[in-house]
């Protein structure tokens, strides 16, 4: 039954909502320059198999590289003889960070663990037990798939045989909204994960799409065409009529809120040209963020520390992942994708890559550093893409 399908899920996810002080990128200027931008030397010894792989994943996408002992900041050892002991020590200054025997899960869980309380030690916050949701594609059909952050203990969330697109978390919660066709239209819905119930949220005249939840998870904001034109609207969490926050003839897209919920970010067209704008879920006169150096902005995610919008631009022949400060300015291109999600951290992106035959598959990238991972891929399945970053 859907309600034991997501009960392991549930405290693992919740475990993760737990208040940990943000970590603040530094300043956008010359952050990428070649050279300015280096990983965190670690070692490793003494993990084997499963083990080593997995916290080498978990480091790297976190902006850790690995060398050897003499050449490290930090040390860590073990041993994964069933389960996982592991310690981590900073030899310049003669601390232990952690020191640890871990049970009771899978390796792998162990093993995140252990990842979160070393990156925890140092003042960051943990990312290894967080979950992403992501559209499952194996044509003509897709479904909503959610994961550990590494794309393991993949399970489909929708079992429609339908379409569907625009999954979203709500944040704190174990729920998420996306788009289904199963009713032949684009209607919203709303998912319980820890009961597997379920109910259309938004089935206006015209398109429902691009649901958002507010931080909280009191307010929606969406894309709706059932005025006529497709406008930006926000609406409460309970249901009613929904409020309308954009007229404009142009199409708006990609809605996403600030963490203090004071401001809704998406993509304005204007012209046949995209920019992004903000506006107050209250209402009013929308303004805009600039992005220069990177033109027609789409697909925008504001980070959960209120510092960065990463956003998705057409870049030449393919499409860019992009970051600027949250009020505008200008804005960096950090590797080939679309559709970024911020992780907790407010350092690492979810996205999607194309690959051949118009399939996608889902990375990792560690913002100041560009280290770039692909998730693990979903068996049957031939394309993953627009991921959400559990929050």
């Amino acid at each position: 039954m859907k309600r034991t399908l997501f009960l392991s899920l549930l405290s693992t996810l919740l475990a993760t909502t737990a208040a940990f002080p943000q970590e603040t990128l530094p300043p956008i200027t010359g952050y990428f320059e070649p050279g300015n931008t280096k990983p965190v030397w670690v070692a490793v010894s003494g993990l084997t198999g499963e083990a080593a792989s997995t916290l080498q994943f978990d480091l790297y996408v976190q902006g850790f590289a690995f060398t050897n002992a003499e050449s490290a900041q930090y040390l860590i050892t073990g041993s994964n003889n069933g389960n996982l002991e592991a310690r981590a020590t900073d030899p310049h200054n003669k601390n232990t960070l952690v020191a640890k025997a871990y049970s009771g899960a899978s390796l792998r869980r162990q093993v995140h663990a252990f990842a979160d309380d070393f990156v925890q030690a140092l003042g960051r916050k943990g990312i290894a037990q967080t979950k992403i949701a992501f559209k499952a594609e194996s044509r003509p059909h897709s479904e909503v798939y959610i994961a550990d952050f590494d794309g393991h203990n993949a399970q489909a969330v929708t079992k429609d045989g339908s379409m569907v697109a625009a999954p979203c978390w709500v944040p704190g919660h174990m729920a998420l909204y996306y788009v289904s066709y199963k009713f032949n239209h684009t209607d919203i819905f709303y998912h319980d994960l820890s009961s597997g119930a379920r109910r259309a949220f938004a089935r206006f005249g015209g398109s429902n799409m691009s649901p958002a939840a507010s931080p909280g998870g009191s307010q929606v904001a969406m894309i709706l065409s059932k005025d006529g034109w497709t406008d930006l609207y926000v609406g409460s969490a309970s249901g009613g009529e929904p409020k309308r926050l954009t007229r404009s003839a142009q199409d708006e897209s990609s809605p996403c809120w600030s963490p203090d919920a004071k401001w809704i970010c998406f993509a304005a067209k204007e012209r046949e040209r995209r920019s992004l704008c903000k506006v107050s879920p209250a209402g009013g006169a929308l303004q805009p963020l600039g992005t220069s150096g990177m033109p027609s902005p789409t697909e925008p995610d504001w980070s959960p520390d209120g510092q960065w919008i990463a956003f998705t631009t057409q870049y030449r022949s393919g499409f860019q992942i992009c970051v600027v400060p949250a009020n505008g300015g200008t804005a960096v291109a950090l590797v080939e994708g679309e559709d970024p999600s911020w992780a907790p951290n407010s350092r690492t992106l979810a996205f999607c890559r194309r690959r051949g035959g118009g399939n996608y598959v889902l990375s990792l990238l560690d913002v100041p550093t560009k280290q770039v991972k692909d998730v693990s891929r979903v068996s049957g399945i031939s394309s993953q893409s627009q991921p959400s970053w559990a929050k």
